[in-house]
């Protein structure tokens, strides 16, 4: 019963991050002062994913390298060039086109892997996809940022990886770490963790909207198009290019949910650290916005299996 509710409770992050945000524009100071502990919640996310994977996780990073590769590669240059581009075609200001890439250039987010499950698609080559990006994004998501937002800001390549560090790779370690140590005992509260994951990503997101009150209400059309076309262009060009991979329909399915979900959280923590409160409104808008158009996805692919029980397409 206890994990059906925390699982349920997961399953919600999109209303959560909506209920926090509509409450951090009505009091922003409840969610302001709590700033300074922004980085320990993030890392305290990812300390809880650590503590829910184990080995079989990574099975397709060593099963199916090729695939894997191929996912990783589709994401990072989809990603970041759509939101040059969109920043481009929309004429950004410098903060929102800033943030705009950095959304892009974050790894894929996990909450692709519940939705690829929704969706009837590959979950195992999801997690391979989410496990890989997040490991590259010390190196690549600096990288990228500097590529694509040069032009608009200074960006502090090796800030941004330690930064990644620190609240990505290390407390994934720690929690693998843990659960390697105390596995029978925290198999027992496996599904807190996510559920907490939950509740630290929608308070960065009303964190987000608290700092923007006053700026929200001259900029929200234009974030709302950006976000909107870039979450678009992902979940299409993904799907494309897992067409041009000739992957089956399964796959096709798992790597457009993985392109066009980022991991907005930590982009939006990293635009508050590194750059502007304003670079952090577009990471904060898609984190909720990826999450509601894969639901739908998900649950068109999910009828559409449901009604061919006995078929397995070739393609989507």
């Amino acid at each position: 019963m206890f994990h059906r509710i925390c699982e349920k409770f997961t399953r919600l992050l999109a209303a959560w991050v909506v209920l926090a945000g509509v409450a951090a524009y009505f009091f922003p100071c409840a969610f302001i002062v709590c700033r300074f502990g922004m980085e320990w919640f993030f890392a305290l996310t990812m300390l809880g994913i650590g503590m829910i994977l184990d080995r079989e996780n990574f099975k397709p990073l060593v099963t199916q390298p090729r695939l894997v590769f191929l996912g990783s590669l589709a994401q990072f240059a989809i990603m970041p060039a759509a939101g040059y581009l969109v920043a481009r075609v929309l004429q950004l200001p410098p903060e929102l086109a800033l943030g705009v890439i950095l959304t892009g250039a974050v790894p894929g987010a996990m909450a692709s892997n519940v939705l690829s499950y929704l969706a009837r698609a590959d979950v195992a080559y999801s997690i391979g996809l989410t496990t890989a990006s997040t490991f590259l994004s010390p190196i690549l998501t600096p990288l990228l940022t500097y590529v694509f937002a040069g032009t608009y800001f200074h960006v502090p390549f090796w800030p941004m990886f330690l930064s990644i560090l620190k609240m990505v790779i290390l407390p994934l370690f720690l929690g693998m770490w843990f659960r390697h140590i105390f596995r029978a005992r925290i198999e027992k509260f496996a599904a807190v963790f996510p559920a907490l994951s939950t509740i630290f990503i929608a308070f960065i997101c009303g964190l987000v909207v608290a700092l923007n009150k006053d700026y929200l209400a001259g900029a929200s059309l234009v974030v709302f198009a950006a976000v909107f076309l870039h979450n678009a262009l992902g979940l299409s060009l993904g799907y494309g290019a897992a067409v041009l991979y000739r992957f089956d329909t399964k796959r096709r399915r798992t790597l457009s949910l993985e392109v066009g979900m980022q991991n907005a959280g930590l982009g939006a923590v990293l635009a508050l650290k590194h750059f502007s409160d304003q670079a952090a409104l577009p990471n904060a808008l898609f984190a909720t916005w990826c999450i509601v158009t894969a639901s739908i996805l998900a649950e068109i692919w999910s009828r559409r299996e449901a009604g061919r029980p006995s078929q397995t397409a070739a393609s989507g």
